[in-house]
């Protein structure tokens, strides 16, 4: 939930996230950002998804609902959003894989590898979500 404009401040944009229960992304501008829009489109409900806060924490949330336009977003460049319950995770319950993904640095709605990262993510669900 980063947005790929450089004038929109990472922060104020996950605030929106957190504050409101949501996942998303901006305005998909090229083809690539098509297909990261796709991907979000199509995830199904209780799809897994993992934030950070620059700075701050580590959140997990789960996917509770369909797409939809939200153009009170456009500010932070949020608009394409799906409702999610967000979590914050303790450093150390944070899974191998999610940390190596967030330390390539990507802004990208990307599935997380290896395979075992989703029972991995469950587990810690299990222990802080509803």
């Amino acid at each position: 939930m980063r947005s790929r404009r450089d004038d929109v401040p990472h922060a104020a944009t996950l605030e929106r996230a957190l504050r409101l229960g949501l996942c998303g992304m901006g305005e998909a501008t090229d083809e690539r950002a098509e297909r990261r829009l796709r991907r979000l489109v199509d995830a199904p409900d209780g799809s897994f998804v993992w934030t950070r806060v620059p700075g701050g924490g580590t959140y997990v949330g789960r996917l509770a609902g369909p797409w939809r336009r939200d153009d009170d977003g456009a500010e932070v460049d949020l608009v394409h959003v799906r409702d999610c319950t967000w979590v914050e995770v303790d450093p150390a319950l944070v899974p191998a894989a999610v940390t190596q993904t967030f330390s390539r640095g990507g802004r990208n709605f990307q599935q997380i590898h290896p395979g075992d990262v989703e029972a991995a993510t469950a587990r810690v669900w299990d222990l802080l979500g509803d």
